[in-house]
């Protein structure tokens, strides 16, 4: 270091939010706020909405709330067969999954949607 600095630290910058470029604090913490309100409704909403997925061509039918919560889960006669309960029970997995998936997927554009893609600098 040369001799005769002295390290200002933040003082020298308008002290600890002088590095804020003038942001408006008040603002932000509205549109944080308002974000927060959108997210919450959002939830509420995507709780209650219902996805349906199917397997083997309609053999199995799976409907999920957004909640992740199964809703009705319907198998086609011919498809329950004694000797092959693997295979319905593939089917199951099968069509649970991709309601869970759909569900998710859609959860989460909404939420992107809600939150504007997010706040820039605050995640």
């Amino acid at each position: 270091m040369a001799k005769g600095f002295k390290s200002r630290g933040m003082a020298g910058r308008g002290g600890a939010m002088g590095g804020m470029g003038g942001m408006n604090m008040n603002a932000m913490i509205k549109k944080a706020q308002k974000m927060q309100e959108e997210m919450v409704k959002a939830q509420e909403e995507l709780g209650q909405k219902e996805y349906t997925a199917t397997s083997g061509g309609g053999a199995v039918t799976a409907v999920v709330k957004g909640s992740n919560e199964i809703v009705s889960l319907k198998l086609n006669p011919e498809v329950v067969d004694p000797d092959d309960i693997e295979m319905l029970e593939d089917l199951i997995v099968t069509a649970v999954n991709q309601a869970l998936k759909t569900a998710d997927e859609e959860s989460a554009a909404i939420m992107r949607q809600a939150t504007g893609g997010g706040m820039p600098g605050m995640f």
